[in-house]
């Protein structure tokens, strides 16, 4: 059950980021993309990289799966990654749209490559 909501919430981390990550590069070149919906929907998506950290613990603490080692260091990867562009945000303020756009696709990548280990 936990394995396959693991899964499923996986989908919605890459899918949810990789869109986020279009729509901010999208803006950083059309400016009436930047509103305030992307960023509630670019904080949203980063925030699950959080519930999926906490879905995995769950999973592994219910002893239903042991993971690859490189599945586990993608998915904190990504939480490292989100931290990162958080702390970026006011020293990049005038290419922020930018730094969440690459940010984005790059979460979404690590949540690919962990798909693929499973």
């Amino acid at each position: 059950m936990l394995g396959t909501f693991h899964v499923f919430a996986c989908w919605v981390l890459v899918i949810g980021n990789g869109l986020a990550g279009i729509w901010a590069l999208t803006a950083n070149r059309l400016s009436w993309l930047q509103t305030v919906w992307l960023w509630w929907f670019t904080g949203f998506f980063q925030l699950w990289v959080f519930v999926q950290l906490t879905i995995a613990a769950l999973h592994l603490n219910a002893n239903e799966g042991a993971p690859q080692s490189f599945h586990v260091f993608y998915g904190v990867l990504s939480a490292v990654t989100v931290a990162i562009l958080y702390s970026y945000k006011n020293q990049m303020k005038q290419h922020q749209n930018a730094l969440y756009g690459w940010g984005g696709l790059f979460i979404m990548g690590l949540g690919i490559r962990a798909l693929v280990l499973l």
